[in-house]
């Protein structure tokens, strides 16, 4: 086969791997189980669009990963706060989607301005596929800084409900009823809910240590489960949770205040010295090409 027409070929293949699977998804959606997607969190509206082919390709072609993949990806969506927005089998999916899209779209595209290469298809499949999984970790990173950052304003909160009479259970509820927005406070609400199903109070604060993966809430809620156990007073640990908690958020906002300059020099030099060299530099050159 000469060159000329592999590039044909690819396309050809690429445009009937997507024909196929659209006629495959048309035959088989009556099959489909249905979701009830109610109680859980709203999907962006790129995942709107291709939602039907990601519940088609974990129906059909999620079936053989093993428990161990499952609850690994499992513990993933939950510390990045996904659990509620879809399975581990519809994000497997949605990897396997998005690598299909990305190959056909690369290959239809190079092919479009006559530079082919299997290898470019390739890399286009690779980013496609772990796309989903650098979007999953920066939702985590996002998550968890806005968490550590309420952390010492919801412990202060806690601290004078306790110390002013109120049981910890009580302490939630009016952290949550008087706290700020955000999620460290859908977590508290989550504890709270758990807590009135008939959960422990401590076994609810370790489960919510479990989803959010932090060290900072980790040992809060082992500082509180000690003095629980041990009869100490809970109003006076979480005054030193409290006051370590900010300490600590105050050298996090001096490290970064102290790394600005250090990120700012390739800024400056790449693209402020040039324009500024160049804005100083061009009324000199005109005066010197008219004397001349």
């Amino acid at each position: 086969m000469s060159d000329p027409q592999l590039p044909l070929l690819a396309a050809g293949l690429a445009a009937a791997t997507v024909g196929l699977m659209a006629l495959s998804m048309l035959a088989f959606r009556h099959s489909l189980p249905n979701v009830d997607r109610r109680f859980m969190d709203p999907l962006s509206w790129p995942e709107r669009m291709v939602w039907p082919l990601v519940r088609f390709l974990a129906h059909y072609f999620a079936r053989g990963l093993s428990v161990e993949t499952i609850e690994r990806i499992r513990r993933q969506l939950v510390h990045a706060g996904w659990d509620f927005r879809m399975t581990p089998e519809q994000y497997f999916a949605l990897r396997l989607l998005a690598a299909t899209l990305a190959g056909t779209l690369s290959t239809l595209a190079l092919i479009a301005v006559d530079r082919f290469s299997p290898a470019l298809a390739l890399v286009a499949v690779g980013f496609g596929y772990v796309a989903p999984a650098l979007k999953l970790a920066e939702a985590r990173k996002q998550r968890s800084r806005a968490i550590v950052r309420l952390l010492p304003t919801y412990l202060d909160f806690i601290t004078m409900a306790v110390e002013a009479g109120l049981s910890l259970p009580g302490a939630l509820l009016q952290a949550t009823q008087n706290g700020p927005d955000g999620l460290l406070k859908q977590e508290i609400q989550r504890v709270n809910r758990d807590i009135k199903a008939g959960s422990g109070r401590i076994e609810a604060l370790e489960a919510m240590a479990a989803r959010l993966d932090l060290r900072e809430v980790t040992s809060v809620v082992a500082a509180l489960a000690q003095a629980e156990r041990t009869g100490g007073s809970v109003g006076n640990t979480l005054r030193i949770q409290a006051d370590q908690q900010r300490i600590e958020r105050f050298q996090r906002a001096e490290k970064l205040a102290m790394e600005a300059p250090v990120k700012l020099i390739f800024p400056l030099v790449a693209f402020i010295f040039p324009t500024t060299f160049l804005v100083l530099a061009f009324p000199i050159v005109m005066k010197l090409l008219h004397d001349v």
